[in-house]
């Protein structure tokens, strides 16, 4: 897969913080409850930590509980590319950059919650940088 963004291995990690680079990189998972973004509720744009591409927005983020922020949709359906992940032994969906291709976290449906879209897109916060609204 080719990108708008391309760097190597050794630019991305000379960049990022190495617990980004292992997130958005490497497809770590950070820890459930330890993330910056997971209970805020700033209103704002959620960028591309690894290349500043705007993917969420606080109007779509809710509180799903499950530890990451989640949001029902991304700002645009072409900022994400959602990809099949069989690493944990099941399939599931794994969301990225569509700028750069950095692991951003997966996404679920089906979970019922009262959203418009029902599905989740569970999302680490170290994947992401909010710029807060102008208020």
């Amino acid at each position: 897969m080719s990108y708008e963004i391309e760097k190597t291995d050794e630019q991305w990690r000379a960049e990022l913080l190495p617990a980004e680079y292992q997130v958005l990189r490497r497809a770590a998972t950070e820890m459930p409850f330890t993330g910056e973004y997971t209970d805020s509720k700033t209103g704002g744009v959620y960028s591309c930590r690894a290349c500043g591409a705007e993917l969420f927005t606080s109007e779509e983020k809710f509180d799903s509980g499950c530890g990451w922020p989640s949001f029902f949709d991304p700002k645009d359906t072409a900022a994400v590319e959602l990809v099949e992940d069989r690493s944990y032994g099941e399939a599931q969906t794994e969301v990225r950059c569509a700028r750069c291709g950095s692991h951003l976290g997966h996404v679920f449906a089906g979970e019922g919650f009262p959203t418009p879209t029902d599905q989740r897109y569970c999302i680490n916060s170290i994947s992401l940088k909010l710029r807060p609204d102008e208020n």
